[in-house]
């Protein structure tokens, strides 16, 4: 086998950048450094063009008009495109060798051994003549590279200072090297990149050394803190703006933000309330007490995934700039739970340790949320749909205006009639749950939460219901689309009287619930009594819109699909309603999109759940033991949040508010 110069292709596939977002056949968003330094652009489609030539290189020309070899090399370039935009998913820059690895691992993995082989081979004979030409030639004086600012001027790269946050990220911490992350970083720089840029590449640089010591996830996460505190001190004009961190001028390090944090709370909640972010009443606390209770040693708790979380999605924004630092987060978050306490600043200091030391985490929506003009603060919403146009099209309306502020839906769809059913009023036919369904799928993707993450809800259906054979259909990928809901959940709510026909292999009825209307409102032994009754009635003729199937099969088909699918989910009806302490309010038609909340709904009601939980790992002593007295004091002040939770709440519909406000629920959750 001959290796020659069919592989400079492969070697140097990317003479360039680009490779995102395509656009006419090329992408953008990405530029790749050459190893001399330079920067070039590139098309992707000289990856399936080099990659062509390896193979040819090793099969021989004949096979180049090979349609194996033509979808082989596309989909073989479409990994590598993929894995280099995972890794940086923002955009910036990427080496050259960081393309070639990437390479020789879609051929390895793809089992193209022997191409692949013939790659490393020639990748190490190149770097060998590269490595002996520059023994031979002149030493050269290493070029000097130049920082571009936000305003276009160019000022030289400080190494130093790019040394000494790196030092700092890496101070106190066992396991890290600060050269290693050094020489990571300046594989990503050129002359003439940007702050951004650099900034980037260093916590790329960090994060790419994981795998060989995890303490790097906490060198990764202090500088992306390093590249949000520039973001945001330069937000509210402070000295040590992003503008030439890295040039010429100072920089605020993680020791210098002690003193800072206390001015920079202050200039967050005025700026936050002039622009109609933050609720006007935190600008009625004590900010000065407040500011100087921030434990600014506490930003260093965070692992990389962690802070780059919250950095993406809960960090409030203004025109798409950071306006918070982890711990001004934490305080709007415990001034926003604090707002009706008497005694507002001691409360809200007791709530912000909590959270700031992980004891005890409130829930999306809080996080979000609180302190803001539109306080939502709580975590799912349960509703019943209405068996008529005005009931099913109030409930999704309710399911926009719930699902614009971060709320999570379970929605009750039993009590609408099924397919083929008598509709009095047209003296038609009614089309059954799905189409409907397609609608509530569609409204979840339009309302994204706030534009933070994808709109999250679950359609729930009693067992017995006309339509339950096409509603376990709707997660599949195959069929009408119009009859598909990909972006949605779906749960079976089943009474304990069908797992009695499965378990003796009896016929199991479905009806319409117009025909039997009060089934949806019955449980256990009441239920059992009511569906014979009206199986007799069917059998005597008296229904007309009803199906008998074994029981077993239509079992086998949920099982069937939950493991194709995920869906529906299996939920039972008699548990959650004889367990119930609230039997006395009304009966639970569904649970939520996580199955965990049970709670009653009705026409007049819309439950609502309030989430939190404790963190047990930060309750255990030196020894091993739990420390009961810790955990008295975070649940009782947990416990306090949640109660606020539902007084402040803000509700975009008044059935949430009535429901709430009634029965007060909350939910304190376990983890760690």
């Amino acid at each position: 086998m001959t290796i020659d110069n069919s592989f400079a292709h492969v070697a140097e596939p990317s003479q360039t950048a680009d490779m995102a977002e395509t656009e006419g056949g090329r992408t953008i968003g990405r530029r790749v450094i050459r190893r001399n330094g330079q920067v070039t652009d590139f098309n992707p489609s000289k990856i399936s063009v080099a990659m062509t030539k390896a193979f040819l290189a090793v099969e021989g020309e004949r096979a180049a008009d090979s349609r194996r070899i033509h979808e082989t090399v596309e989909e073989l370039t479409q990994q590598v495109v993929t894995a280099l935009t995972r890794r940086s998913p923002e955009g910036g820059t990427l080496h050259i060798e960081d393309i070639q690895d990437q390479v020789e691992l879609a051929l390895m993995r793809a089992g193209h051994h022997q191409i692949a082989r013939a790659y490393v081979l020639y990748r190490e004979e190149h770097a060998r003549l590269r490595a002996a030409r520059e023994q031979e030639a002149a030493p050269a004086a290493e070029p000097i590279l130049h920082v571009t600012l936000p305003d276009g001027q160019r000022e030289p790269l400080d190494l130093e200072q790019l040394q000494a946050v790196i030092g700092e990220a890496c101070q106190g911490l066992e396991g890290v090297d600060p050269e290693a992350v050094l020489t990571e970083t300046r594989r990503s720089l050129y002359d003439g990149v940007t702050e951004a840029e650099i900034a980037q590449a260093l916590t790329l640089a960090a994060r790419s050394l994981v795998e060989r010591e995890p303490n790097y996830t906490y060198v990764a996460a202090r500088l992306l803190l390093d590249e949000l505190r520039g973001e945001v001190l330069s937000l509210f004009h402070e000295e040590g703006s992003s503008d030439g961190r890295f040039g010429t001028l100072h920089r605020v390090t993680s020791s210098e933000m002690a003193e800072r944090y206390p001015e920079v709370l202050n200039r967050y909640i005025d700026r936050g309330v002039a622009i109609g972010t933050l609720d006007p009443r935190l600008a009625e606390f004590d900010l000065d007490r407040l500011g100087a209770a921030l434990r600014p040693e506490r930003d260093l708790q965070f692992t990389y995934l962690g802070l780059q979380t919250l950095y993406d999605r809960y960090f409030l924004q203004e025109e798409g700039r950071r306006l918070e630092l982890p711990q001004t987060f934490f305080m709007r978050i415990a001034m926003g739970l604090a707002l009706l306490e008497d005694e507002r600043e001691s409360r809200a200091i007791a709530f912000y340790e909590l959270l700031s030391n992980f004891d005890f985490m409130s829930s999306t929506p809080t996080l979000f949320n609180s302190g803001t003009t539109r306080s939502q603060l709580s975590s799912c919403y349960l509703t019943t749909v209405g068996d008529h146009l005005d009931g099913i099209y109030s409930a999704i309306r309710d399911n926009a205006l719930l699902q614009k502020y971060a709320g999570g839906l379970g929605n009750d769809w039993t009590r609408v009639r099924a397919l083929g059913a008598h509709i009095r009023g047209t003296n038609g036919k009614s089309q059954g749950v799905v189409p409907f369904l397609k609608v509530v799928n569609d409204t979840a993707i339009a309302v994204n939460q706030g534009g933070r993450r994808p709109g999250a809800v679950c359609a729930y259906l009693e067992a017995w219901h006309l339509d339950i054979e096409e509603f376990l259909e709707l997660k599949k990928n195959t069929g009408d689309e119009r009859r598909r809901t990909p972006d949605m959940n779906t749960a079976n709510w089943i009474p304990d009287l069908f797992m009695k026909r499965v378990m003796a292999d009896n016929t199991w009825t479905l009806f319409s619930p117009d025909e039997v209307p009060d089934l949806h409102d019955r449980f256990g032994a009441d239920f059992e009594r009511a569906y014979e009754a009206y199986e007799a009635a069917a059998e005597r003729g008296e229904i007309r819109n009803y199906k008998q199937i074994p029981a077993v099969s239509l079992w086998r088909k949920m099982l069937s699909l939950l493991f194709e699918t995920g869906h529906p989910w299996v939920t039972f009806k008699d548990p959650a309603n004889l367990r119930s302490p609230q039997q006395h309010c009304g009966v639970v038609h569904s649970s939520n999109l996580c199955t965990e909340i049970t709670l009653n709904t009705s026409d007049d009601e819309v439950a609502v759940c309030n989430l939190g939980s404790v963190n047990l790992a930060n309750h255990i002593t030196a020894t091993g033991e739990l420390d009961h007295a810790k955990l008295r004091r975070t649940v009782s002040t947990a416990m306090r949040m949640l109660d606020n939770v539902i007084d402040i709440n803000y509700y975009s519909v008044p059935q949430a508010e009535r429901s709430n406000l009634r029965h007060r629920p909350v939910g304190l959750g376990l983890m760690g």
